[in-house]
């Protein structure tokens, strides 16, 4: 027998049982993620495996006669548990993580315009023995440009059923319902020793050919945008155009949004209050609960505009270039281009961008990459940003209707925080973390058109953990800061604002804010924004709502009396380079297993945060 090649064992004979768990498996683009979407209809859980910082998801797929848990793992070119995404994987397909049951059968999602090399991942699939469907998807792509693959062949070499599907369409996914109704386990076949990558592809060929596989053609306008998109003159310049244009587009279109939902929170407002009689509850409810919250959700149209553009560029493959233009940048640095997609990802949120650094095998360039993600503006930054840009900067024209000032100002503060990635990249990759650089592989996946039903879901999903944000975080820390306000009582009455204890803390801190511009009511925003960014908005809206003399304005108004210009941009360049997050510290102490570097990371971040904020207000104050 040749050494190379083993056989499925002999557990793995033919067996029908009921499929209650299902795990979903594939490399990256291969358009898994799409594909769980559509099986789950957004019916999904997101968590985090126990211990480590890989992200678990898990969704229902309703069937006619009962509900199956599918398990969405990690996308992986093998199951050899050298990176973390691997070890997850196998870890769940044999059953050691006990946060999931182990799956019972398995949807082995290859992309079926890029076969050949996906295919090497089939082989440590097949050798567990369970009952497996391999899924050929984005099968509509490969027959339109005339692609081909004999399925019942590629069926019968791997002895496990095999189904053309497209997940962006949605045919031919009837399969997987039949498959997990009629579940059998892998028959008997000849299989490479899973642990020699060399021999899993060297197999993963000649499967291919034998079932008479003929890739599809490349379409010619993908070489023609990536003659201009990867050009190293055009493709940063149309890099820089595409980036403007998605934050004029985020003012131009989410404020005016934004100012059409605050306006009917308003009148929801209005419409509420005399239902509530005077007292304790209504100062509960309308100054409390609802300026708090509601001070946070009028940006949720712009947070979105801002995620429809992110999806749009990222389902068409754009992002995938963007990162090989960003690959410069990096190796200038000490970095690859690996760490564009953690950097990327990190303009959502620093949580995920800090586990997506998982994917950089050099221990050093992954933690440079961690100690600098926060640097990056997550979408946590954007109610900040827009309430004072929109407060403190007039909109004019700045390049024609393309670029107007206000949209300039939040692209500088974007610009600010990637420039401070970088530069602290630059420092520790030429101190503690120097290390010998290494190369960087991309595959790049073809342009295709987003979907609607692909974008919606995306935006459903960041539309969704936003208001949760406002549900739990936000609304806790406005009640407290409410209480706050209402303490100490003077013969049962709440006292003045500036009486409360709030405001003690708040003047206690004051004179080491005063410098940078800003009064004791940002400093308790300040405080409280630690457990989160955008908590200093609702903080405010609280503050301000509680104050009698600005009850009646809107909080832009509000902060228009009470901080000048340059307090202001003081405040935005502040927000751009401080830590303010305490999920992002957990984060990083578990994914470095130490306090050391989060306390590092949070002293380095708030002192050029101060720093920076003192020489703005300093600055502008002198100037104006």
């Amino acid at each position: 027998m040749n050494p190379h090649l083993q056989t499925v064992p002999s557990s793995a004979a033919r067996s029908q049982q009921r499929i209650r768990t299902v795990a979903l498996i594939g490399p990256p683009n291969s358009g898994k993620t799409t594909l769980f979407n559509r099986l789950t209809n957004l019916r999904q859980k997101v968590g985090n495996y126990p211990g480590i910082t890989v992200e678990q998801h898990t969704g229902v797929m309703a069937l006619p006669d009962q509900e199956v848990t599918v398990v969405d793992l990690p996308g992986v070119y093998s199951l050899t548990p050298y990176s973390e995404d691997e070890r997850v994987a196998v870890s769940v397909l044999t059953g050691n993580i006990d946060v999931v049951p182990r799956p019972e059968a398995v949807l082995l999602v290859l992309d079926a315009t890029n076969l050949t090399p996906h295919l090497s991942l089939a082989a440590p699939v097949i050798a567990l023995g369970l009952p497996t469907l391999a899924l050929l998807n984005m099968g509509d792509l490969l027959a339109k440009r005339g692609g081909s693959i004999d399925a019942v062949k590629l069926a019968g070499d791997l002895g496990i059923p095999v189904a053309i599907v497209s997940a962006t369409v949605g045919t031919g996914l009837d399969a997987v319902g039949r498959f997990l109704q009629q579940a059998n386990s892998p028959s008997p076949t000849t299989l490479p020793i899973v642990q020699d990558v060399r021999e899993c592809r060297k197999w993963a060929a000649r499967i291919a050919s034998a079932s008479d596989y003929r890739p599809p053609f490349p379409p010619a306008w993908t070489r023609r945008f990536d003659d201009i998109f990867l050009h190293k003159v055009w493709g940063p310049l149309v890099f820089m155009i595409v980036v403007g244009a998605v934050f004029q587009t985020v003012f131009s279109l989410g404020q005016p949004l934004s100012n059409a939902l605050q306006n009917l929170l308003t009148v929801m407002e209005q419409k509420a209050a005399p239902f509530i009689a005077n007292g304790f509850l209504r100062s509960l409810l309308l100054e409390g609960i609802w300026k708090g919250v509601s001070s946070v959700l009028v940006f949720l149209p712009q947070i979105l505009v801002l995620f429809l553009f992110i999806g749009l560029l990222e389902d068409s493959g754009y992002l995938a270039r963007a990162a090989l233009i960003a690959d410069r940048t990096m190796s200038f640095v000490g970095l690859n281009g690996k760490a564009f997609i953690p950097l990327l990802s990190a303009y959502a949120c620093a949580v995920p961008a800090i586990m997506a650094s998982r994917t950089i095998e050099n221990k050093r360039d992954r933690l440079a990459t961690i100690l600098i993600a926060p640097f990056m503006t997550c979408s946590a930054r954007l109610p900040i940003y827009t309430l004072l840009i929109a407060a403190f900067i007039p909109e004019r024209p700045v390049v024609g209707f393309f670029l107007g000032s206000r949209a300039l100002a939040m692209l500088s503060l974007y610009i600010l925080g990637f420039a401070a990635a970088i530069g602290t990249a630059k420092i520790l990759k030429s101190s503690v973390l120097k290390s010998t650089p290494s190369p960087f592989v991309l595959e790049l996946p073809e342009y295709r058109w987003p979907t609607l039903r692909s974008v919606g879901l995306r935006l459903m999903d960041r539309g969704r953990v936003f208001v949760q944000q406002a549900g739990t975080v936000i609304l806790f820390v406005s009640l407290l800061v409410w209480g706050l306000t209402n303490l100490p009582l003077h013969h049962g009455h709440p006292p003045e604002l500036e009486n409360s204890v709030v405001a003690h803390l708040g003047h206690f801190i004051e004179p080491a804010i005063r410098p940078l511009g800003f009064n004791w009511k940002i400093g308790v925003g300040l405080l409280t924004s630690v457990v989160a960014r955008e908590v200093i908005v609702g903080t405010l809206g609280t503050l301000y709502g509680r104050d009698p003399q600005t009850q009646s304005v809107s909080l832009q108004t509000a902060l228009q009396h009470d901080l000048t210009f340059s307090g202001a941009m003081a405040l935005l360049v502040f927000f751009a380079f401080a830590m303010q997050c305490t999920s992002t510290l957990a984060i990083v102490r578990r994914e470095t297993n130490s306090w050391k570097w989060p306390i590092v990371q949070f002293i380095y971040m708030t002192g050029i945060a101060f720093l920076a904020a003192y020489i703005v207000n300093q600055t502008m104050a002198l100037l104006h």
